[in-house]
């Protein structure tokens, strides 16, 4: 039998089947999800003040969940996270479901829903994260984080959306909730299937109590992050990019893309499709490739670099070009994050991953709604160009000051990330992926049952 492609080496993996499975269940429901909740604001006579209120719940719950989550995935099975997240994400979207199709629906009712499913996101990336090198050797991390950059734009921004809006035209926004709670409940369902591993941490020496527990989880991955000078660094380096780009890109776009081209929403919507086209070809890209020596360096550029075209926004008022430039936006900014994603997994140790992970994700919804908050008032003190010719330049200037300052190149030379089984080193020891990683380690009780 000949072998798959690099890109798709994970999926003879049999574990990593049901989780990528699972994941386009989930990214699938999230797609119908966004687009049926604003449709039935808009059905019960909501305002955008409404809209903004599910919104901002659903922001409330990720950022109040995630640090906690990152702690639970040190410390549980992240199987049973998932599933645990999944199954109450079908309960909860069937009630909604119910709701509106007995009409008897609310924009409180939804906003409780989004809270819920920001705090069940806040849950879910953080194990997804630490599981993954659990089930898969080292050398095909980088292609199951290039399958997830893949199926991101392609499940979650056109299969969901597109049908969503078919099921609103059949009947309601509360068949399309109905789907929802059927494709998370079948999510849960396929990693319940999954194998039950070991936790890859040792075990406490001492009993604690749960809040202490969980404080000083929080409090040692931080320290963790602020004494690791390249994760400290490319996080900073990334929080002040979020910052830059977010806003101009969700809040600016559109009036760019009318504005400057004259297009309506057929032309801003194709302007978003070429974002998420080119992403999903990057992912797929850097995923066909072996993980490049010079990965930091690499990353941080890539990431300077495809913020850059951000300024021919600024400078056209072609469509096309438009286009173009947000396509290459797309895939250098996607191929670095499939980078980021595998260096976590590959250079954080197993115990820590977790709690990296979410202070990974915190950081960028710590500053995302400020970017967007500031965004309108910016664009409209010097003007829409000139916002996204500072969005496009900013970036490869703070790229640069980086590498410069953090002297990322030598840490990148010392720690090659070649090896496809020990790939790092701590005080305890290596640190090492794949199934038998755990070996040794803090075992769930019932895992010897488990199949």
């Amino acid at each position: 039998m000949p072998s798959l492609p690099r890109a798709l080496q994970p999926f003879a993996t049999g574990q990593y089947r049901l989780l990528a499975i699972a994941l386009v269940l989930s990214l699938f429901g999230t797609g119908v999800w966004l687009v049926a909740v604003v449709w039935q604001v808009i059905e019960l006579g909501g305002t955008p003040i409404d809209l903004s209120i599910v919104a901002t719940a659903g922001s409330i719950g990720l950022v109040l969940a995630v640090l906690l989550g990152g702690v639970a995935a040190d410390r549980i099975p992240q199987k049973r996270i998932l599933t645990a997240v999944e199954a109450m994400k079908a309960l909860s979207m069937a009630a909604v479901a119910a709701l509106a199709l007995t009409e008897s629906i609310e924009v409180w009712h939804l906003a409780v829903a989004s809270l819920l499913l920001g705090m069940a996101d806040g849950f879910f990336y953080p194990a997804y994260s630490a599981w993954l090198p659990a089930l898969l050797p080292a050398d095909e991390l980088l292609a199951a984080n290039g399958i997830e950059g893949v199926l991101r734009p392609a499940v979650m921004q056109a299969a969901g959306p597109a049908a969503a809006s078919a099921a609103i035209a059949i009947l309601s926004p509360g068949l399309g909730f109905a789907i929802v709670a059927v494709t998370q409940g079948a999510a849960a369902v396929m990693l319940s299937l999954m194998r039950l591993t070991a936790v890859r941490r040792e075990a406490d020496d001492e009993p604690v109590h749960a809040v202490r527990a969980v404080v000083n989880d929080v409090r040692d991955g931080v320290r963790y992050m602020v004494r690791t000078r390249w994760l400290l660094a490319t996080l900073l380096y990334s929080a002040v990019l979020v910052l830059v780009i977010m806003g101009p890109i969700e809040v600016l776009l559109p009036f760019a893309v009318r504005d400057q081209t004259g297009g309506g929403a057929g032309a801003f919507a194709l302007a978003l499709a070429a974002f998420g086209i080119g992403g999903a070809l990057g992912s797929i890209a850097v995923a066909s490739m072996r993980l490049p020596r010079r990965y930091l360096t690499i990353m941080i550029a890539a990431w300077g670099l495809g913020c850059a075209p951000l300024v021919v926004i600024g400078l056209t008022d072609q469509l096309w070009l438009m286009v173009v430039a947000l396509f290459v936006c797309g895939m250098l900014f996607s191929g670095a994050t499939v980078i980021w994603g595998t260096l976590l997994q590959r250079r954080v140790p197993p115990e820590m991953l977790g709690r990296v992970s979410s202070l990974d994700f915190f950081v960028s919804l710590l500053f995302m709604p400020i970017s967007m908050a500031i965004a309108g008032p910016v664009g409209e003190l010097i003007g829409i160009p000139i916002a996204f010719l500072a969005a496009g330049a900013i970036p490869v200037v703070l790229a640069a000051l980086t590498l410069l300052i953090a002297r990322l190149g030598p840490d990148e030379l010392a720690h090659p990330l070649t090896d496809t089984e020990i790939v790092a080193s701590t005080d305890t020891g290596p640190i090492v992926t794949g199934p038998g990683a755990a070996a040794g380690l803090q075992r769930p009780a019932d895992e010897e049952h488990s199949s």
